[in-house]
């Protein structure tokens, strides 16, 4: 895996290299990193197509700061893990909004950081993980990352990727007990949700990344809110 790590410190940046190293020996995994003293020489990079599997960001650096950096890279690096490392635990909405993976205190460092990489190794191989699904077109195997929603339009299922879509056999309430530990949601008797690609639920009406808008049902939204709480919750 890539690691980017990105603070104007440079004792820090040694400091999360060694625990890098520690990790790396520790699970018998192995990292690369590259090292930025600002967000912006970070950011040009990225622009320039350089991609990173894991990126941690120190929030407080002069001239561009971290959750500024973060913003810009989500144009380009859409869902990697973004880890925002710093002295002070005030910035958790912030993080929320350019969808941070976790948040580390460099205090608590040697405490915390081994517990992040295995939620963020975790998340990485999640995400990568693919299922055969039984559809029209033949048994397809797809990355469940890829897969936005899957609704019910006039009895038949589709699977809606973010390009394409594929009609499926099988029925929702099935794909709903197949999905349901891999980050889906019901939020509709129609809507089966992958709540990586939600951006709000709030006024009884979900949010996509592309847009789109769903409603959600009053008697379910508090379950919906909830649930989607938890995995954000899980994410931060």
């Amino acid at each position: 895996m890539k690691i980017a790590i990105c603070d104007d410190d440079k004792k820090d940046i040694g400091r999360l290299n060694d625990l890098i190293k520690r990790y790396e020996q520790d699970q018998h995994d192995s990292f690369s990193t590259k090292e930025y003293v600002s967000g912006e020489d970070l950011l040009k990079d990225i622009e320039g197509g350089q991609y990173f599997d894991i990126i941690f960001l120190d929030i407080n650096m002069d001239n561009m700061d971290g959750l500024s950096a973060a913003k810009n890279i989500r144009k380009y690096l859409g869902d990697v893990p973004i880890v925002l490392v710093t002295a002070f635990m005030n910035y958790a909405l912030d993080g929320y909004k350019v969808r941070a993976s976790r948040f580390l205190i460099k205090d608590d460092l040697d405490k915390t950081f081994a517990e992040c990489m295995d939620d963020v190794c975790r998340e990485i191989r999640r995400k990568a993980k693919t299922m055969i699904f039984s559809c029209v077109e033949g048994k397809i195997s797809l990355k469940l990352s890829d897969i936005v929603m899957i609704e019910t339009e006039r009895h038949k299922n589709i699977i809606r990727l973010e390009s394409g879509s594929y009609q499926i056999y099988e029925k929702l309430d099935e794909l709903e007990e197949r999905l349901k530990d891999h980050g889906f949601l019901r939020t509709h008797l129609s809507y089966l949700v992958n709540m990586q690609h939600i951006r709000n639920v709030n006024n009884y009406v979900l949010t996509l990344d592309n847009g789109k808008e769903l409603s959600v049902p009053k008697a379910r939204f508090k379950q919906v809110r909830h649930e989607y709480t938890l995995y954000v919750g899980k994410e931060l």
